[in-house]
């Protein structure tokens, strides 16, 4: 019952509807070369002569091998075999064969996928017809003179008709087996030659990095978009509600800056979203979509505590600041506001100081005359709560991974009685983007 299930069950005859796809991509190199050796004298013979055909078949293989080496073909043979020839979709590989490896590899599977279609296809056209008319040989007296009539004596013993039933059940047999070894042969053979390559394997490896760091960056945009409302947020309404009573003005002035802060985070989400749903891809001039320094003014007019801004040098034009390093610094301040919302211990008396400035890079680190983008934020150090919020402490990994991967760096502590943060950011990333990228090809 198995072997008749690998004969004639359903995989077995996918496989042999796939030898008959291979047979019919044969027959254009197959009658090229039936025209080749037609040219060379044997054209009058060609179709009774079973020597020729063989050489219009060995003619035509070369010739699906050059096909092979086409980068589309892989694609097409992959999607076929994983559909007729019951290979794992997993040891296929994707895409187009763009490497010598990958392509010589996919021109063996697309000449052995013709050879053996030719054969299994010819046979399926041929044999057939003849084993159903040995079947009938006994049945049918006009069958046997018009078969037997030059035939050898033997066939027309008795004997001989009476086992022809059997002789054609047995080419039919036959037929099928051929063809179920044909297609485990390719079906074997199929990861070899249509698996990936280790250059495929280093270009999936690659594009799942890529992957990971689009998800990463996106977590990054709303742990800080989000993260800082929702902290701004809590904040001014507990201090809402604590004079709601004694100071309505205050109240008053508290709900207007929660209604600007979470209109402003609707739309850094907006942003974010969009971006996830373009599957991370950046903007028609490389950047992705987000506040830069310019939106400051708005940030920090509602961030939840009183703030002594400072600038020097030229931070907020964006003929000098790139825009990409422009959104990566409002995230870092944003962040370093949310920590100092968190944390921080300011009062109207000491608030949070945010120095933005463009100066030249420290002597030590780069050459003399080139400048960058500094970010320098220092508030008062405050009691730490006791218990952590759930999903905190990554804010300032946050921002360190935003600096490294512009080329800069970033740093925070205690620093002379207050909490300092600072970030050094390069003002373009001309120079920055090969860091940037190596860096998000390694995470």
């Amino acid at each position: 019952m198995r072997f008749l299930a690998a004969l004639f069950g359903r995989r077995a005859r996918l496989r042999w509807l796939h030898l008959i796809i291979g047979g019919a991509l044969l027959m254009p190199y197959f009658l090229v070369g039936t025209v080749l050796v037609g040219m060379a004298g044997g054209g009058e013979q060609l179709f009774s002569s079973l020597p020729a055909q063989f050489v219009a078949f060995g003619l035509a293989l070369p010739m699906a091998a050059v096909t092979g080496f086409f980068a589309l073909v892989r694609p097409l043979s992959v999607a076929a075999a994983r559909a007729l020839c019951g290979v794992p979709p997993a040891v296929l590989a994707d895409g187009p064969a763009r490497t010598r490896q990958a392509r010589v590899r996919t021109a063996g599977w697309y000449t052995l996928h013709l050879a053996l279609g030719g054969i299994i296809s010819g046979a399926t056209l041929a044999l057939p017809p003849f084993a159903v008319a040995v079947i009938a040989l006994p049945f049918f007296a006009g069958l046997r003179e018009t078969w037997l009539l030059d035939g050898p004596e033997a066939l027309r013993e008795p004997w001989a008709l009476a086992l022809a039933p059997f002789a054609g059940l047995a080419m039919l047999l036959a037929l099928a087996l051929a063809a179920a070894v044909a297609g485990e042969v390719l079906a074997r053979r199929a990861p070899v030659l249509l698996g990936p390559t280790p250059e495929d394997r280093l270009a999936a490896a690659e594009r799942r990095a890529a992957d990971l760091a689009v998800r990463n960056r996106l977590a990054r945009e709303l742990h800080d978009s989000v993260g800082h409302a929702l902290s701004a947020v809590t904040l001014q309404a507990g201090a809402a509600r604590r004079v709601l009573d004694r100071d309505p003005e205050f109240v008053r002035e508290a709900l207007t800056a929660i209604e600007e802060t979470t209109r402003r985070t609707v739309g850094e989400l907006d942003s974010v979203l969009g971006l996830l749903r373009q599957d991370g891809e950046p903007d028609e001039e490389g950047t992705a979509h987000g506040p830069g320094l310019d939106a400051l003014g708005g940030l920090l007019a509602h961030c939840g505590v009183p703030v002594a801004y400072e600038r020097e040098g030229d931070a907020e034009d964006p003929g000098v600041v790139d825009p990409v390093v422009a959104r990566e610094a409002y995230r870092i301040v944003q962040e370093g506001l949310s920590n100092a919302l968190r944390h921080g211990g300011g009062d109207a008396a000491s608030p949070v100081r945010l120095l933005i400035a463009v100066r030249e890079r420290e002597r030590e680190r780069e050459r003399e005359g080139e400048r960058e983008l500094m970010i320098v934020m220092e508030n008062p150090l405050g009691e730490r709560p006791a218990v952590a919020r759930p999903g905190g402490g990554r804010g300032l990994r946050g921002i360190a991974e935003r600096a490294v991967l512009l080329g800069g760096r970033a740093e925070a502590g205690p620093y002379d009685g207050v909490w300092r943060l600072t970030a050094r950011l390069p003002l373009t990333t001309a120079k920055a983007t090969g860091t940037a990228d190596r860096a998000e090809g390694r995470r």
